[in-house]
């Protein structure tokens, strides 16, 4: 009895290990810019949200991730490349904004006043993706000249909004879901359409995840209805038709 006891206890210590094994989180990397909606598509999940360049570069470096969500296309594809991840999807778009402080003490009412000596002038370096979406920007605006009011360069889009949140710049650029998040610090300003850049989201499974085919579950709940409508109901954009 004592022999039979002592088995079931073992049985039940080695069930238990195994389940927690296959059970474990799944890691995902995403973009600053999903902190808020991300975990509403699956809640289960255990995230790291940051600068897409910096998380891109944590992956090369074997940092332990599942899924890579990126606020471009170009660094998910850079991994799939070098075959450290999967073919990237497009999951989600966005737009690019000019925040103000609620009080607006510069008396910043377009863009085009951001050109005035004296503009404290906050954005995300040019390896961020909202850096680089901004530097499109004002090439596209013939605005290159607002660099010299830019007092601080941030390592991702929440850096710079809290900048300007906080009073400590007079605006900067981030996209259009963040402004959203804090309504009552900020004020937004509207890029026009011909001075947009082309914002889209890649998503990809991480090559070396040892929780691939839970991974692939998650790429597909973010690309499903709920997924999508959850990243609506946050003002991202819909997936582009497919001609």
């Amino acid at each position: 009895m004592k022999r039979a006891l002592a088995a079931l206890a073992v049985g039940a210590v080695l069930f238990a290990g195994g389940a927690g094994a296959g059970n474990a989180k799944l890691t995902v990397f995403a973009a600053s810019s999903l902190t808020n909606a991300f975990p509403k598509i699956d809640g289960s999940a255990s995230y790291s949200f940051a600068g897409s360049n910096t998380l891109a570069a944590q992956i090369r470096q074997g940092a332990p991730a599942d899924v890579f969500a990126a606020a471009n296309t170009a660094l998910p594809n850079g991994l799939y490349r070098d075959h450290l991840c999967s073919r990237p999807v497009v999951f989600t778009r966005n737009t690019l904004v000019v925040i103000v402080p609620r009080s607006n003490p510069a008396g910043i009412h377009s863009i085009f006043d951001l050109r005035r000596a004296g503009v404290k002038l906050v954005i995300a370096g040019p390896g961020v993706p909202v850096g680089a979406y901004t530097l499109q920007v004002l090439r596209k605006m013939d605005l290159s000249g607002v660099l010299k009011n830019v007092v601080s360069r941030e390592t991702d889009v929440r850096e710079v909004l809290a900048k300007v949140a906080l009073g400590e710049a007079d605006a900067g650029f981030v996209y259009s879901t963040d402004a959203q998040t804090v309504p009552r610090k900020v004020r937004t300003l509207w890029i026009p359409a011909w001075g947009q850049p082309d914002v889209r989201y890649g998503l990809c499974v991480v090559a070396a995840s040892p929780h691939r085919p839970t991974a692939r579950a998650f790429v597909k709940r973010v690309l499903g209805p709920a997924g999508q409508r959850i990243l609506r109901s946050y003002g991202f954009l819909p997936l582009p038709k497919r001609r």
